[in-house]
């Protein structure tokens, strides 16, 4: 299986989310993570950064934030230029979604967790 490097975008340490499921299940089945947030700490060994350095080298970014809080983060998304953005349940988002697909960037309205316990992650 090939490393798709993933940045969680809504990382957490509570252990109760499914943010932290997915980083520490990503990271058991082979993935690379950045994990960035607003809470401090980190998850599966990675530490929680603040969504202020752009990584370009992401072949996924899974969403967990709610498109309420979305919008201050368009260009951090969108500047990442990532292979392709998952919106987790919940983080279902038509503006951000268009936005991507016009910048040539595969979305899916998916949950993480569930794409890796069938193997289409």
């Amino acid at each position: 299986m090939a490393d798709k490097k993933t940045l969680i975008l809504g990382a957490t340490p509570d252990a109760s989310r499914y943010a932290y499921l997915a980083a520490n299940r990503l990271v058991s089945r082979g993935h690379s993570i950045v994990n960035v947030g607003i809470k401090t700490g980190e998850v599966a060994g990675v530490p929680i950064e603040k969504p202020e350095t752009l990584h370009t080298d992401i072949d996924t970014i899974t969403l967990y934030v709610g498109p309420q809080n979305q919008p201050p983060l368009y260009d951090y998304i969108l500047g990442t230029r990532p292979k392709r953005i998952i919106f987790n349940p919940g983080t279902e988002n038509a503006d951000l979604r268009r936005m991507a697909e016009e910048q040539g960037i595969e979305t899916e309205y998916a949950c993480t967790l569930v794409l890796l316990s069938i193997g289409q992650y």
